[in-house]
Parts: structure tokens; C-alpha cells; sequence
């Protein structure tokens, strides 16, 4: 009998077999979990969003079917992956992977949450328990793993694969083993994302780039999804859907290369990964914007403003270079929310930087088009090196102001965002707050009290049921 590629056995020999005993990383994810349904609930906001949600044909109702949070919607565990998973993604606002391929693990919540939810109600309609949340909370564990240290060491986006490959591959390994799956069942399931087609990273770059960026993950861990329950059918493998000459994965998709792992699977990427909390921004910018912010109040104590600004320079790192550094019209707000140079200008116009500031009304403003014209993008390979360094794992930016009058203000250097793992002291409680915020745009304050009791402390939540727990979040 031919065997799996190790790459494909690996993954399941983890989801499978390997237990999460790292505190820090359910205390992670306990807060991922938050951050993550939150922003969700902020991207039901927007029209553009909203018009995706709810069944693929209206009116169709599933008995002990998902429900979808912030909504009414109670669907198939296949469409209900897609709308969590796209109103997570839809502001680029949940947490970041930053390596060889970035990405946002937490995407993998679409799959997960959706199908331990669906799971429980239909157990506990055939008189079973249901899962608790900390079934959710080590899925995501281990979601968070696989699409990690695959990325650590390997660049999708060289290839002109989007990271949502991951996202897929991951969701489909860890939805197989909430399932129960066998472990043959759960090596075919894993093997058939690989064989997938996967999408191109067309939609997130000029001259392209557009709203799918937004839903993208939703649709990889909504596949998922549908690929583990086939594979749960009982649909064949493919054991060399990697390695296969001429036909695999590396000789169509990586070039003939293969991966290269720094680390075995464990808890690491949990443990490290980066929160999204002052500001809805590609990560590769948020320390610029954060320094942005800084020089704004170095203006105003000044008595300047933005329209004494002679010329801005940037000394960034090649990642950030690579990917949102744009000049030229920005077309969209996907557009706008990947130009390093927008992201700067609005907090120096501003003082601020929202969801909103990427829409229309905000980007007609032509002093935002003015000022990024004065901004040069520098690379600087030490930032680029630390970033790099798994011991630092910085996103470092430095911003340099020239006034018209010949000052050049200090420079003002940030090496880690408010959501780096370095900085959790001070970036927990304005995650707690950003979740409060979240809450209170959906649900009236006795609803969001029901959600607070149950969430903020981490035993609690743990041994919440899924059903019950989503059912706090229905409209």
C-alpha cells in the first residue's frame, strides 16, 4: 500500500495524537477567540459584507444546522463556515502570522466553529453531549500550529499562491478530527486539500486587487469543510499529492521545491501570534501607523499640520516593501487598507485610523493622495533580518517627518506592534476593550452582559457548550 507523503502524515499524526498541555496557549487562544468573534461582529457593519452572508438559496433553513454569530442565520456547517469565516476576514482586523508566508490563523475559526456548533446541536438532539468550547479553543490550538510552521519556513507568495492555502489545509485536518475521523479517513481528507486547486494572490495586488481578498479565507475553511466530510464518506486519497514527479504539488505549484519545517508541531505559533488591536491594518504597517500617530501629536504640539509636511521617509522592512508599498490610485478600500503610504497619511491627516477611513468618502479627500506622493518607502536590512529572527519576530518601521522649513522632526521608531507577544501586558486589556466595543455595536447591553459573564474568564468559557455559547451571540 503506498504511503502519504511525510508532510501529509505529519499533520495528521498531530491532530490526531498530540495534546495541547501549554497554559499560555489556551490562555492565546482564549483571547484569539474573542478578538476574532469580534471583529466578525464589527464586518456585519458593511454592506459589502453582509451581501455574502446566509444560504447559497434564500429561505433554506437547517435543522440542528450552524448558526452564524451576529446573525439569524442557522445553515449547513459548509455555508456557515463561509459566513464566519468572512465576516472574521472582511476588515483585516484579526491576527496575523508574519514568516516566510503570512497569513491569519484565526481564519481557520470559520471551519471550526461552525462545525463544533453543528456538531453539538445534533448530539444533543439524538440525546448526546455536545462539545464544550475548549474543544473549539485547542482547534484552533491546533490550526493556529499547522498554518504556522508551514509558513515559517515557506513562501507561498513567491509562487503566486495566495496564504489561504493554509488556511485550508489546516481547517480540513483539525474539522476531520472534530469530526471523528479515522486516521486514514483524516490522511485522505488532508491529502485532498492539497490537491485542490488554490487560489491565485491576484485579487490582494495592482492592478487587481479587489473584495475577494476578504472572503477568500472564508471560502478555503468552508472547502475544508466540505472536503472532510467526503473524505468522512469514505473518498479516496492521494498519497503523493505533494511529492507525485511532474504531477504533485512541488513540480505544479512550488517550483519542484519542498518544504522546509523549523520546528515540529507543537503550541508555538498560539503562543506567538499577533493581535491586530489599535488598528484595522495590513500588519506589515501597524507599527507605522502607531508611529504615525506619535508624530501626529508631535505636530500639533508644534502648532503644524500635515500640510507642513515637505516629505515623510520610511525605513521599513523588505516584506512591507514587497507587499504595501504602493504608489499610483488606490482603487478600493482592499486597495487602500494595502498601501503602507494610506495608512500612514490618514493618521497624520486624522489623528486616527478606522474600518471607515478605507471607504469612499474618506479616500476622496485629495490631501491623503497629496501626502502619500511625499513618502519613500526604505528598506532596512536589519529590521528586515529581525524580522526573520524566530527570537525576535519584530515588524519594525521607522518614520522620519521634513517640514517645508527645513526641520526634520526625530525620527520615530516602533520594533513591535501593541499585538506582539512582547507587548501582552499592555495589549490585553485594549484587546478586552475592543471586544467590548465589537459587542456593543450588535447587541443590547443585556446581551452583551450574557456574553461578558460567559467570556472573559477562561474556565468559564472552556466548559461552556458550543451551542450554548453561540446561542448568546443570536440576533
Amino acid at each position: 500500500m503506498q504511503k502519504f507523503d511525510q508532510v501529509i502524515q505529519d499533520i495528521v499524526s498531530y491532530v490526531t495524537a498530540y495534546e495541547i498541555k501549554s497554559d499560555l496557549a489556551y490562555q492565546t487562544a482564549h483571547y484569539c477567540l474573542l478578538d476574532t468573534l469580534g471583529c466578525g461582529l464589527e464586518a456585519l457593519d458593511y454592506p459589502a459584507c453582509t451581501k455574502l452572508m446566509g444560504p447559497i438559496v434564500p429561505g433554506t433553513t437547517v435543522p440542528n444546522g450552524a448558526k452564524v454569530p451576529g446573525t439569524q442565520f442557522q445553515l449547513d456547517p459548509v455555508q456557515a463556515a463561509f459566513n464566519i469565516g468572512a465576516m472574521i476576514r472582511w476588515l483585516d482586523f484579526n491576527d496575523t502570522w508574519l514568516a516566510a508566508e503570512w497569513g491569519h490563523p484565526s481564519d481557520n475559526l470559520g471551519g471550526i466553529l461552525a462545525v463544533a456548533d453543528w456538531l453539538s446541536r445534533v448530539a444533543i438532539a439524538n440525546g448526546k453531549k455536545p462539545l464544550t468550547m475548549k474543544a473549539v479553543l485547542t482547534g484552533m490550538i491546533k490550526a493556529h500550529e499547522i498554518q504556522g510552521c508551514i509558513a515559517l519556513e515557506n513562501s507561498f507568495n513567491k509562487v503566486g499562491l495566495d496564504h489561504v492555502i493554509l488556511v485550508k489545509v489546516a481547517s480540513t485536518a483539525v474539522v476531520a478530527e472534530m469530526l471523528g475521523l479515522t486516521e486514514a479517513e483524516t490522511l485522505n481528507a488532508v491529502s485532498l486539500a492539497w490537491v485542490d486547486g488554490q487560489s491565485l494572490r491576484t485579487y490582494r495586488h495592482a492592478p487587481n486587487t479587489g473584495s475577494r481578498k476578504s472572503w477568500a479565507a472564508g471560502d478555503a475553511t468552508s472547502r475544508a469543510v466540505r472536503l472532510a466530510l467526503m473524505a468522512q464518506k469514505g473518498e479516496m486519497g492521494y498519497p503523493s499529492a505533494l511529492t507525485a514527479k511532474t504531477w504533485g504539488f512541488y513540480d505544479v505549484s512550488f517550483k519542484g521545491q519542498e518544504f522546509k519545517f523549523q520546528r515540529p508541531y507543537g503550541s508555538y505559533v498560539m503562543e506567538n501570534v499577533l493581535f491586530k488591536i489599535s488598528f484595522p491594518a495590513e500588519f506589515h504597517s501597524q507599527t507605522a501607523v502607531e508611529a504615525a500617530m506619535t508624530l501626529k501629536g508631535v505636530l500639533d504640539s508644534k502648532g503644524k499640520t500635515f500640510e507642513d509636511i515637505e516629505k515623510v521617509t520610511i525605513r521599513t522592512h523588505e516584506a512591507c516593501i514587497r507587499i504595501i508599498d504602493k504608489k499610483g490610485p488606490l482603487n478600493n478600500p482592499a486597495d487602500r487598507d494595502h498601501c503602507i503610504q494610506y495608512m500612514v497619511a490618514v493618521p497624520l491627516i486624522y489623528g486616527r485610523l478606522t474600518a471607515a477611513d478605507y471607504e469612499d468618502n474618506i479616500a476622496s479627500n485629495p490631501a491623503i493622495d497629496a501626502l502619500r506622493e511625499k513618502m519613500e518607502c526604505v528598506e532596512d536590512p536589519q529590521f528586515t533580518a529581525d524580522y526573520h529572527d524566530p527570537e525576535k519576530r519584530s515588524i519594525a518601521n521607522a518614520l522620519t517627518v521634513t517640514l517645508k522649513d527645513g526641520t526634520v522632526l526625530d525620527e520615530v521608531v516602533v520594533e513591535y506592534p501593541i499585538g506582539h507577544k512582547r507587548r501582552r501586558a499592555d495589549g490585553i486589556p485594549l484587546l478586552i476593550e475592543k471586544f467590548k466595543i465589537n459587542l456593543a455595536r450588535r447587541f443590547p447591553e443585556k446581551q452583551q452582559n450574557t456574553i461578558l459573564n460567559a467570556s472573559l474568564d477562561l474556565k468559564t468559557i472552556s466548559d461552556i457548550p458550543v451551542n450554548e455559547y453561540v446561542d448568546m451571540y443570536v440576533i
